[in-house]
């Protein structure tokens, strides 16, 4: 065939190409525009706030330049599976880790959770239970809060909601390709987070139940069951890592925090309950209408297959608690947030529920945006500004002699725990004290948050004298100088703690290495 008659004969499939795309993109233009909110909203304050103690720790401690020395540090400081760290060591092989570097793959995910959200309610209840699971996704605070944080969770909330669409349409028509699709997604799922498997039991189990799939989902859901059998020695070797907070934090107001997270996000404690009902309240009066106005059979179903997954991802950690085995930290369920989003979304926007329903998912979707927009003007609803005291620490503080700015002019920053690692990151000179017994040292920070202790402003040495106090945002920094230099013992240096909680000492390679 000539190069005229094959020019001819691919204009007609061109033509019809671009007609299917048009096609589509006007049948999709919300889901087009809920993309673009979604983008905007986790784009646009993206380096808003700043590294706290957990994404600082990332860059600070576990990630090396050898993969190997990645990986090993992360099996026995992390306590997630291997996925996202290998996924952010390539990344900032090429990127760097730098705030918004670091901050982009949570983002892209929580974009991309978007149009999957639309097309698990498509399969559930048709195209209102789509726009409607879509639109409340796309503004939902906590699914924002985690797509704007440099960890596993918004991953695992991608995975899990892939794995879900997945379970979805090999329940439908279980082909071996689907069965392949939702095994894959499976695992990917339960490499993001452990608590993926509370939710991939019951979908396998649900697959399975009938004996004619057996053929096609048996492969799939073995698949899934050997990576969990292969992630049990690095589960062990991990022994929970940093996980003793969660017994710390009272049962009652862990399972208060849950609805609290996914109605005014992570962050959202301090609106008060007020505010929660507020935003919760179009949500309960259209599960109440949808119910009333009566669902139809397939609206039925989906709501009913998406509630008893949003069960299962719920209620077993709940259950477990109380056989010993407690890791039930709120964040934990982020995935579990899409089937009760799906819920809603089926049963607030079905058919019968007409103009009442779309403007109930509206409101709630409004609701959702205000929490996000007040997130990003309120500094008391972000993370801490450790970026504002590593600003400030840089700064030679009143009374102090020429030369002082530098941080090897013997200096020493004691931090509550969770100051460590991102005053480390801010300011890279600086690492942990461990087994110094003394340093030599004109002026010691002592940084930390209320309530204070009733020795706050006391000198943490003798020879020292308290010369400014700063309130960054919540974080408090009290500074003290010395006329000339002294030599401190480490634990007067680990004392030093204006407020309750572990102190960690950081100090200048200089001052480490010479002591």
């Amino acid at each position: 065939m000539s190069a005229a008659s094959a020019s001819v004969a691919g204009t007609p499939r061109q033509a019809a190409e671009e007609r299917r795309a048009s096609s589509w993109a006007r049948s999709h233009w919300p889901l087009l525009l809920l993309i673009a909110l979604a983008a905007a909203l986790r784009l646009a304050t993206i380096d808003l706030q700043s590294f706290w103690f957990d994404e600082a720790f990332t860059p600070v401690y576990v990630i090396h330049p050898s993969f190997t020395a990645t990986m090993h540090t992360m099996s026995h400081t992390e306590n997630t599976p291997p996925l996202w760290y290998v996924l952010i060591w390539i990344w900032t092989r090429i990127f760097g880790t730098g705030v918004v570097a670091m901050r982009l793959p949570s983002a892209f995910a929580g974009i991309a959770l978007v149009p999957v959200a639309w097309a698990i309610g498509d399969q559930l209840a048709g195209r209102r239970a789509a726009l409607a699971a879509a639109a409340m996704l796309a503004c939902n605070p906590l699914l924002v809060w985690y797509s704007q944080e440099a960890r596993a969770y918004e991953l695992y909330a991608l995975t899990g909601g892939i794995a879900f669409l997945c379970f979805l349409r090999a329940e439908r028509l279980p082909s071996g390709r689907r069965m392949a699709a939702f095994g894959l997604a499976g695992c990917l799922a339960l490499l993001s987070h452990y608590f993926a498997v509370f939710l991939l039991v019951p979908m396998s189990l649900w697959l399975l139940r009938k004996r004619e799939r057996w053929r096609v989902a048996v492969p799939a859901v073995g698949a899934i069951a050997v990576v969990g059998l292969a992630l049990v020695p690095l589960l062990l070797a991990q022994g929970g890592n940093g996980t003793q907070w969660i017994g710390e934090w009272p049962l009652h107001e862990r399972l208060e925090a849950i609805p609290q997270y996914y109605l005014t996000g992570y962050s959202g404690a301090p609106l008060g309950h007020a505010i929660e009902l507020l935003v919760a309240l179009p949500i309960l009066v259209g599960l109440v209408y949808g119910l009333w106005r009566r669902l139809d059979a397939r609206e039925g179903r989906g709501a009913l297959v998406a509630l008893a997954l949003a069960a299962c991802g719920i209620l077993i950690p709940i259950l477990l608690v109380g056989l010993g085995a407690d890791y039930l930290a709120p964040r934990n369920l982020i995935a579990a947030m899409l089937p009760v989003t799906a819920v809603i979304a089926v049963i607030v926007a079905a058919r019968n529920t007409g103009r009442v329903g779309a403007a109930l998912v509206a409101l709630t979707a409004i609701g959702f945006l205000a929490i996000c927009i007040d997130v990003n003007l309120s500094p008391r609803l972000q993370r801490g500004d450790w970026k504002g005291v590593a600003a400030l620490l840089e700064k030679a503080p009143p009374g102090a002699p020429a030369g002082a700015q530098d941080l090897t002019a013997g200096r020493v920053i004691a931090t509550v725990h969770l100051g460590s690692a991102p005053l480390a990151y801010y300011l890279p000179g600086l690492a942990r004290l461990r087994s110094t017994p003394s340093v030599k040292v004109t002026e010691i920070d002592e940084v930390g948050y209320s309530p204070l202790l009733s020795t706050a402003g006391s000198a943490p040495a003798p020879g020292f004298r308290l010369v400014a106090r700063r309130d960054i945002n919540g974080l408090l920094v009290y500074r003290f100088l010395s006329s000339r230099p002294q030599n401190v013992p480490a634990v007067l240096l680990r004392r030093a703690r204006i407020t309750t909680g572990e102190v960690d000492v950081l100090a200048p390679a200089s001052l480490r290495s010479s002591a």
